[in-house]
Order: C-alpha cells, then sequence, then structure tokens
C-alpha cells in the first residue's frame, strides 16, 4: 500500500516545532518515519509550474520534461481524456473563477466551483466560435476543462491552475506580444459569461460566476510511461488547506484525525510506502529492511530529522 499526504511536510523551522507534537497527535504515522528509508526530491513552484503533488504525479508516470518546459506542461498529456495523438502538444484550459485582490487577481480553480455537465456545455457553446476567429480552436475533454489547439507558434509558459490558486494570476498571467491574441480573447470570453445565463443561475444559488479560463499544457502524451501497475495508492489532502494557510493548530487537529480514521487501522500489518509533499520538495518513505527493530540502532530514531527538519 501507498499513501500520498499532500501537505504533510511543514517548512524545517516549523517542523522541529511540531515535532515534539507528533508522537501525542499521530504515534503511528511517527513510528512509520522513524523506521522508513528516506528519498528527498526538490519541487520548487516556481520551476516546475506546478504544486509538488502535481509534480509527483508526473514522475510516477515517467515524465520528464524537455529542455524548453517545466514539468506543468505533462498536466495537458496527464489530464486530457481520450488522447488519441502521442506526438503533439496536448493543451488544456480549465474553467476558473478570477476575483481582484490585494497582489492584482485571484483565482479559484474548477474544484471549488462545482460545475455541473451542463454548465461546461452551455458555456462551451457560447465561446466555441469565438475561439475559433481568434486561431484557437477548442474541443471538450471533460467537464472543467477543454482541449484546446494553439496557433502555430504560440506556447507560453505553463503553469497549473492549482499553483496558480495559492499564489497571483499576476505571477503566472503572460505579458510578452506573443501572448496578446489569448490575452484579448480572454477578456472577450470574460465580458460575454459577465451575465451569461449559467452565471446567472449560478448568482441565484449563491456560488461564484465561472467568469474565466487559465491555459496549461504543453507536452505530448508520449512523454508520459505507459501507466503503471495498478497499486493501492490512497491520497488524504486533509492537511493541504492548513498547510498552505500555516495554520499548524488546524493541520494537528487534521493530523490527529487521520491518525484515528487511517494510520491506526494500519498499525498492525507492514508499514506502507508514504509519500509526503510539503511547499518545495518531495520525500518519499520506503518502509525499512528491518521494521520496527530499526529503532534499537543506534542514532535510528533520530535519523528522521535529517529529512524532515534539515538544517539547510
Amino acid at each position: 500500500m501507498r499513501i500520498v499526504l499532500p501537505g504533510a511536510l511543514p517548512d524545517p523551522r516549523e517542523a522541529r516545532e511540531l515535532t515534539a507534537y507528533l508522537q501525542k497527535t499521530a504515534p503511528t504515522l511517527l513510528g512509520w518515519l522513524q523506521q522508513a528509508r528516506a528519498r528527498s526530491i526538490a519541487a520548487d513552484p516556481a520551476r516546475s509550474g506546478c504544486t509538488p503533488y502535481e509534480q509527483w504525479q508526473l514522475l510516477a508516470r515517467g515524465f520528464s520534461p524537455g529542455s524548453e518546459q517545466n514539468f506543468a506542461t505533462g498536466l495537458g498529456p496527464l489530464w486530457a481524456q481520450d488522447v488519441a495523438e502521442q506526438d503533439q502538444p496536448i493543451w488544456l484550459t480549465e474553467l476558473v473563477h478570477v476575483s481582484p485582490s490585494r497582489d492584482g487577481a485571484a483565482l479559484l480553480p474548477a474544484g471549488e466551483l462545482a460545475i455541473t455537465p451542463d454548465q461546461s456545455v452551455a458555456l462551451f457553446e457560447s465561446v466555441q466560435a469565438l475561439f475559433s476567429e481568434a486561431g484557437f480552436e477548442l474541443s471538450p475533454s471533460g467537464v472543467t476543462q477543454w482541449r484546446i489547439a494553439l496557433p502555430g507558434g504560440y506556447a507560453p509558459i505553463s503553469a497549473s491552475p492549482a499553483l496558480v490558486s495559492i499564489t497571483s494570476v499576476n505571477d503566472w498571467w503572460p505579458q510578452d506580444m506573443a501572448a496578446r491574441p489569448w490575452r484579448r480573447l480572454v477578456n472577450e470570453v470574460q465580458m460575454l459569461w459577465f451575465d451569461h445565463p449559467v452565471n446567472q443561475a449560478r448568482y441565484q444559488q449563491g456560488l461564484v460566476p465561472i467568469n474565466s479560463l487559465w491555459l496549461f499544457g504543453g507536452a505530448r502524451a508520449d512523454q508520459l510511461a505507459t501507466a503503471p501497475p495498478p497499486q493501492d495508492t490512497r491520497v488524504y489532502n486533509d492537511l493541504q488547506e492548513f498547510s498552505i494557510k500555516q495554520d499548524w493548530g488546524g493541520w494537528l487537529a487534521a493530523l490527529g484525525q487521520l491518525e484515528a480514521r487511517v494510520f491506526t487501522p494500519l498499525a498492525s500489518g507492514r508499514p506502507p510506502n508514504l509519500v509526503l509533499t510539503g511547499r518545495d520538495r518531495i520525500v518519499e518513505l520506503t518502509p525499512g529492511a528491518f521494521g520496527r527493530w530499526t529503532q534499537w540502532l543506534p542514532r535510528s530514531r533520530n535519523a528522521w530529522s535529517h529529512w524532515w527538519s534539515p538544517q539547510n
């Protein structure tokens, strides 16, 4: 079994302060951390264009960015549905909500918008001709994301909607001359959708409007390895929001709930493989060859602190 815990790696200073609480809050997890062999992977979002969890998903599929690509380009073929062509760039555009913020503009990704299939179809039909006139071709690829073919020569820097949602639109919004047609097109979409019936209905339901699109992707399907062998992988996102907000009290409370609901029932069996992600790193943990006996080896009980709260 493999358990993936996005947001489970605090930054080193916070990790050191939280260490004392782990024995009380999550003793089963702490035992697994102490017994495991660790592999640390750098995952700087400013370089990868995606969250560390998204980077891990791509690494698990054998993705390696090309010389002009970041990791976020791989999210195109990873998430696109019914991909036939293997050797062509795959771009996606995600239905999002964008609003003003202190830093310029903030984005809510599709996963937070409760978009229905009927809403997606209606919005798609309202802009399909507009995109064709501007040299961009849309095609359906699911409820929350659509395939898009870009004009020749245009290949913007990619950033995942999830990363943009926890940073700022202004950090990733293209300002170069080559992006002018895309910026103009998005502005037209925003005006068209301002009073679209879909959004009028959402206002009445107390939901924020779907008022923009976010472009990302650009890698080829053949840059991904074939689907990995089936493995019992369980992803628990309980810690992620608290980690992003630096709410360590909430983080500990959520960790305690995971301990009771997930970790304790597994305590008597073989420890699982673990994947922990933080702000800019990933740690993969494999159970030690000697299991819980390793805790009796000299200095073994504290060895995990070298990756949990590194000093440099």
